[in-house]
């Protein structure tokens, strides 16, 4: 449930982090839909088009564009402008913070470094002029508007939260299916330099539409804006959460870029692979809505962790050891797309049954600079652990299994936690609803006489590592 509008002359605590007053019935819905589509949208032409990086990097390293450069140093450049856009969250956060400024304006200011960074690629003749224009000015761009955008559609939804989420989140899936076809298509036709151009118009024009439709509720959901909420880090639900997140983004970052090259290296034209890697995309596009539907029904818990560990198995179970042809890769990227990217439709919604919904902006913030290592080096760990040959993925397929396994099994810590939080609450069932969705919300539906309970465990119970319930 979300906080109710407050008045011009009401005010909160900065340092309150739990919601203290009963909330009126909120419907969702509405408007909050034309947000969804304005989310999508943007994701789209951010992170869709950041997924396309896989066939720039494919093409650098099968062209040798830059005499002398390396693979690995080439890597840095799609993992910068990851590791760049979870960096400069705080100064997204400023910037909403700021009244002149707010969540629309934050998100055209990204506009405008993400498309000066492609305009500035078009130009470059030498490696540091793409570090600094696709790699640092676009991941400016991207985290701007990635970070200003990403809790927006969670508040206008209560029930069906997961669903609106992974409906936002599924534009990059479509938006990397969209690009990695064209961007392969355009190289061919047009040039280089004339496909990020043509990019640069796209992505302008686009996402300036796209910000003025995105409108936030922070006003009505009490959302704190802090860029650095220490009390947080003294919580062990969110340290597990955060290494679900990061083991999460080593394995999904190595992925979605070794798999264009990665078909390319067993013998696929550069053609097949794109389409391989277009696939994927697809797959992470139409599994998002899915997994949003099934996380409202079976809980964002049960079904992010599943998904993560689905995935560490197919990578290790089905791409490791036959993925050799055409139909094999093909078969693999449409069964492991939905469910690769999981945390990126559950992000938002599992944070807010682990701190609430009005802590979300301020726990993202937060989580996203913990991202920064992880997508800077994850594409760099994959290349310098390939080999030479056919089999020379076999450590980097390894290692991207493994770190989506590890992932899973800190986030069924997360679950276990959170379920014997919401045990030692003992709420009715209607109430335990409430606190699934917002964990903010015990203090408001734990009935007065329990009120002297811990509601927060101080250890986990091995009993909800295997215990069949909807968290």
């Amino acid at each position: 449930m979300v906080a109710p509008d407050k008045g011009p002359g009401s005010s909160e605590p900065a340092g309150d982090d739990r919601e203290t007053v009963a909330t009126p019935v909120f419907k969702e819905g509405g408007y909050g839909w034309a947000v969804v589509a304005g989310v999508f949208v943007l994701n789209m032409h951010t992170w869709g088009l950041n997924s396309s990086f896989g066939v720039f990097l494919a093409y650098y390293l099968r062209n040798d564009f830059f005499p002398g450069v390396t693979a690995l140093q080439y890597a840095f450049i799609g993992g910068l402008s990851i590791a760049i856009s979870m960096l400069c969250s705080p100064l997204a956060t400023l910037l909403i913070r700021w009244e002149k400024c707010g969540t629309s304006m934050t998100i055209l200011i990204g506009v405008i470094f993400e498309t000066t960074g492609f305009l500035g690629a078009s130009f470059a003749t030498e490696l540091w002029h793409l570090l600094l224009s696709q790699g640092i000015s676009f991941g400016v761009g991207m985290g701007l508007c990635f970070v200003a955008s990403a809790p927006v559609a969670a508040q206008w939804f209560d029930k069906r939260r997961a669903l609106a989420s992974s409906i936002a989140a599924a534009g990059s899936g479509f938006g990397g299916l969209c690009y990695s076809v064209a961007t392969n298509a355009m190289i061919s036709s047009i040039g280089l330099a004339w496909t990020f151009r043509v990019l640069a118009i796209i992505c302008f024009t686009v996402n300036t539409v796209a910000a003025f439709v995105i409108k936030d509720r922070n006003a009505a959901t009490g959302s704190i804006h802090t860029l650095f909420n220490t009390a947080l880090l003294k919580r062990p639900e969110f340290l597990l959460y955060e290494l679900w997140l990061i083991f999460s983004m080593l394995g999904y970052v190595a992925l979605v870029f070794s798999l264009v090259d990665y078909c390319q290296s067993i013998g696929l034209s550069a053609a097949n692979a794109s389409l391989v890697g277009a696939l994927f995309n697809l797959g992470q596009g139409l599994g998002r809505p899915v997994t949003g539907v099934a996380s409202d029904k079976y809980g964002r818990l049960n079904v992010a962790q599943l998904c993560t560990a689905l995935s560490g198995l197919l990578c290790l179970v089905f791409w490791l050891p036959g993925t050799r042809t055409l139909a094999a890769c093909i078969v693999f990227a449409l069964i492991c797309g939905p469910v690769a990217g999981v945390m990126w439709a559950s992000c938002t919604p599992v944070c807010a049954e682990v701190v609430g919904i009005s802590l979300t902006p301020s726990a993202l913030s937060m989580s996203w600079l913990a991202l920064v290592l992880p997508a800077m080096f994850a594409e760099a760990i994959a290349l310098q652990l390939k080999k030479s040959g056919v089999w020379g993925y076999t450590s980097v397929q390894v290692f991207i299994g493994c770190m989506y396994l590890g992932s899973s099994i800190f986030g069924w810590g997360l679950r276990a936690w959170k379920l014997q939080e919401l045990e030692n609450a003992r709420l009715a069932k209607g109430e335990r609803e409430i606190a699934i969705r917002n964990d903010a919300m015990l203090d408001v539906v734990v009935e007065p006489q329990q009120s002297g309970l811990d509601k927060k465990p101080k250890f986990l119970s091995a009993r909800g590592f295997w215990t069949i319930a909807k968290v």
